[in-house]
C-alpha cells in the first residue's frame, strides 16, 4: 500500500537520499549533504511543500512543490518542481499517488492551479502526467533566461 504524507524535518535523512536520486537523474553530480541542507532550509523555512511516498513505511519517492501566484485569477498556484520515485519502486503507482496528493494539496489550498515541467526527452514522465490528467500547455510558451549557466 502507498501512503503519502507531507515531510517533515524528522524525514531529511531518506529525503535527502531520494532528492539525490532525483539530481543525479538530471545530471547533477551526487552531493547527498548539500540536497540534505537545501530541502532543510526549505523547509525551515516554510519554501516548499515537500510530500513522502512511503510504499510498506519505507520511503519510495516525493515531490517538492513551490507556491507562486496567478495576477489574472488573483490566486496562489503551485510548481510542481521535482517528481521523483526509486528506480526500485516504479511501475507500482507511486507516481500517481504522489500526483493524486499533489492535486489534492493544491485544492485544499485554495490555488487556482498546478503546473510542471519536464525534459523532452523524458517520455515515461510524460505519460505517467497525461495518465494523471494533467494537459500539455496549448496557449503560452516557457522562456528561460539562464542567470547561472545552468537552468536546472
Amino acid at each position: 500500500m502507498i501512503a503519502v504524507r507531507p515531510a517533515t524535518l524528522a524525514d531529511l535523512d531518506a529525503l535527502a537520499l531520494l532528492f539525490d536520486g532525483y539530481r543525479r537523474f538530471y545530471g547533477q553530480p551526487s552531493d547527498v549533504d548539500a540536497g540534505r541542507a537545501f530541502l532543510q532550509a526549505r523547509l525551515q523555512q516554510h519554501e516548499s511543500v515537500v510530500l513522502l511516498a512511503l510504499l510498506a513505511d519505507e520511503p519510495v519517492g516525493f515531490c517538492q512543490m513551490y507556491p507562486i501566484f496567478s495576477s489574472v485569477s488573483m490566486r496562489r498556484a503551485w510548481l510542481l518542481n521535482d517528481l521523483f520515485v526509486d528506480a526500485a519502486a516504479r511501475g507500482r503507482g507511486v507516481g500517481e499517488a504522489l500526483l493524486d496528493a499533489a492535486a489534492a494539496h493544491g485544492r485544499t489550498s485554495g490555488a487556482a492551479w498546478l503546473m510542471l515541467q519536464t525534459a523532452h526527452d523524458n517520455t515515461p514522465a510524460q505519460r505517467l502526467y497525461a495518465r494523471a490528467g494533467w494537459q500539455l500547455d496549448q496557449q503560452f510558451h516557457t522562456y528561460i533566461l539562464e542567470l547561472s549557466g545552468n537552468p536546472l
